[in-house]
């Protein structure tokens, strides 16, 4: 889609690699091994694209130390740094050197860096009282309140003061709440959670970053003792974005309103679970976050009206160019659409890319580059460091990095024959290709993330993206355009219409998917080896490029493949879970929680409940088909009797020293550790033991 945007005439402008790309077999005599290929990249300063890769490197490499680093350190390092750079500069080997060690250690320090600046103390315990507060951002409206985040946040007479920046609250309210609202309303504020498993989603790593040191529900009235000013940025676009809402469900029905409404306003409230599931397995989840697809779709579609309307306008060709112009204009829409979409991270990274392509063109500059892409990787990088470790980062940046190298490969070879029928044969194939190679790039980490695959997503992209493109996208703009004058049925029944279609084919993609799988579970090495194949890939300008992604999944297979556990012990909750006969049961704990909803969709499993212990009022004792034994101790007591016998003691209560089981996890050790991942090695007679928290002392830890 980017390449149709900087493409639109046809012409001249379209985008051409930086020097003729070689092609994937050279002719005899002129093969270029791997070194003369290295040599030829680093002549055409493609280092530049692997700074990225190396701050990223030091984003990771600075979580290994058991404190955080000191940032006198740091200063002083970069200090360091930027003086040893002009003295090396009259070397181009230690310049280049000196510039890669600048970027690994820029990523080393920001975390550091960004904590300083926009961190928050972490609430540790549950705090009770009336707080005045207000309210910075509305995440989501719903039948059981509105879900937003709230700041300056002053108790109310005999309250305890909350030593954070900003909460995430759940308020309770009929009245329609918006940004710069000060309510008051008594709260029950709590700690952010942890990880439920090891290497999961780490809410309290993402929430000190964003500033957000606890979450909280309102338990009575609330007051709104003054309202959000109108001026206020953040009020108008929740405004627009409520308004938007609001017209859509008033003219579409489920499940066609909520994607309505995630494609627009970026809003995914409302989409129905059963919708969400048929389009993940079809491969078409992507659709419902605004991301590349979406913001090059309307951009396209108002650079492609705007040169339409002003080509009558010779007069002003020869005043400057209508492209260019128009190319303006798509670049303020795709700004209008960031703003009212949420501006989650895919989005940021997709309209820096599209500001970086649409400005290149109204500079008369090369628009597809991998320097573009780098450049957009470090923006987002350096605004927003934790982003690094959101799924939603890695698999934007695989996508877009394995896309403009296919471009880059292929070149931009226009057809001379412009027929209709090679036209739309163009596009479908385009829409193959891209659905390929974007799956391909994607794969590894949609795998490790979220233990799912789409088999057949190729067929669901290939059948819905006309469709979407043709239809959705275009209706969706027409619509918000008609808003203001109330003209907007139309234009959404039309996208509604398109909707369904959608959804009827994700649900038959869907069953012919059903029973084809194929989503191992995956260690954290592989995001790494998947980030290096991901570097060699976009540095490398020749066939050479090729060879690690073609090893990666060798490499996988022998050293990231990991294995499911044996025992799952949950931190906030009593949900604990032994491996039985049939697979994991759940021996204690409700099955409903959240925590047990992560590990059965983590791990494929039924979670259902398993009479595996025999219990009593002191505790809980059983053996595993696996071969260990396992005691729940509930009364001090049962220690003395239970730790001389089980394998593994788990308990909520403090153990004592001197308890003889292999493995103790204890209150102590859930409040250290969280969660507990245990798998037993039969052959050693041990467990292998995971806590979800690792132990080194981080400032987003809640402390204990």
């Amino acid at each position: 889609m980017v390449a149709e945007l900087v493409d639109i005439d046809r012409g001249a402008l379209a985008p051409r690699p930086a020097s003729r790309p070689l092609p994937l077999r050279s002719a005899p005599g002129r093969r270029f091994g791997l070194l003369r290929a290295l040599a030829a990249a680093l002549e055409h300063r493609r280092l530049f694209i692997l700074l990225p890769f190396v701050v990223i490197l030091g984003l990771i490499v600075s979580l290994l130390p058991p404190t955080a680093p000191d940032p006198t350190l740091l200063a002083a390092v970069a200090g360091l740094v930027l003086v040893a750079l002009p003295l090396v500069a009259r070397s181009l080997l230690l310049l280049r050197m000196g510039i890669v060690g600048a970027a690994f250690w820029v990523g080393f320090s920001l975390l550091a860096l960004h904590g300083a600046l926009s961190g928050t103390p972490m609430l540790a315990r549950p705090v009770y009282g009336a707080y005045e507060m207000r309210i910075d951002e509305v995440l989501s409206r719903a039948e059981d309140g509105t879900r937003a985040v709230v700041s300056a946040i002053r108790p109310v007479d005999d309250a305890r003061p909350l030593p954070v920046r900003r909460a995430r609250v759940v308020i309770a309210s009929a009245e329609a709440l918006a940004p710069g609202d000060i309510l008051r309303a008594p709260v029950r504020f709590y700690e952010v959670p942890g990880p439920v498993l090891p290497n999961g989603f780490d809410t309290q790593f993402h929430a000190f970053f964003d500033g957000v040191g606890a979450y909280g529900t309102t338990t009575g009235a609330i007051d709104r003792l003054e309202a959000g000013a109108p001026t206020d940025p953040r009020w108008v676009v929740d405004a627009v974005r409520g308004g938007i809402s609001s017209r859509i469900d008033a003219v579409l029905a489920q499940p066609a309103a909520g994607i309505a409404r995630a494609l627009i306003t970026g809003d995914q409230g409302e989409v129905e679970e059963a919708a969400r599931e048929s389009m993940a397995a079809a491969g078409l989840a992507h659709v419902l976050s605004v991301s590349g697809l979406h913001l090059t779709m309307v951009a396209m579609l108002v650079m492609t009206l705007l040169r339409a309307g002003l080509a009558p306008w010779s007069t002003l060709d020869r005043l400057v160019s209508i492209k260019r112009v128009a190319a303006i204009g798509a670049i303020a829409a795709a700004l209008a659409y960031f703003a009212i979409s949420g501006g989650n991270v895919a989005a940021q990274r997709a309209t820096i890319m599209i500001l970086l392509v649409l400005g290149a063109v109204v500079f008369g500059r090369r628009a597809l580059t991998m320097r573009n892409v780098a450049i957009a990787a470090l923006v987002v990088i350096l605004t927003d460091p934790a982003s690094v470790f959101r799924p939603s980062f890695q698999l934007s940046f695989a996508a877009v990095v394995a896309l403009i190298g296919a471009w880059e490969m292929l070149g931009a070879r226009q057809a001379n024959d412009s027929s209709i029928g090679r036209r739309v044969f163009g596009y479908l194939g385009g829409i193959v290709a891209t659905s390929f190679v974007a799956g391909a790039a994607t794969l590894l980490f949609s795998i490790y993330h979220f233990q799912q695959t789409s088999p057949l997503g190729i067929l669901g992209n290939l059948f819905s993206l006309p469709l979407i493109g043709f239809v959705t996208m275009p209706a969706a703009l027409l619509a918000t355009l008609a808003m203001p004058f109330g003209l907007e049925a139309v234009p959404l029944v039309a996208m509604g219409w398109s909707i369904d279609r959608m959804l009827d084919v994700s649900l038959v993609i869907s069953q012919w998917s059903a029973g084809i799988d194929f989503s191992p579970l995956l260690g954290p090495g592989a995001i790494g080896l998947g980030l290096v194949a991901m570097a060699w890939f976009a540095f490398f300008e020749t066939w050479h490029r090729l060879i690690a992604p073609a090893l990666l999944p060798l490499a996988v297979l022998v050293l990231a493949i990991d294995g499911p556990p044996d025992v799952l012990v949950a931190d906030t909750t009593q949900a604990l879970a032994v491996r039985d006969g049939a697979g994991l049961g759940l021996v204690m704990g409700k099955s409903d929680s959240f925590a047990v909803d992560i590990w059965r969709e983590t791990y494929a499993e039924s979670l259902g409940s398993t009479q595996l212990l025999a219990c009593d009022s002191i505790g809980c004792f059983g053996r595993s088909p696996v071969g260990f034994t396992v005691a729940v101790v509930k009364d001090p007591a049962g220690f003395y009797e239970d730790c001389p016998l089980a394998d593994l003691v788990v308990s909520r209560r403090a153990a004592p020293s001197d308890c003889g089981a292999k493995v103790v996890i204890d209150a102590p050790a859930l409040a250290r550790g969280g969660a507990h991942w245990l798998r037993w090695r039969a052959g050693r007679g041990e467990f292998e033991v995971r806590p979800a928290i690792p132990p080194i002392d981080r400032p987003w830890r809640v402390p204990k």
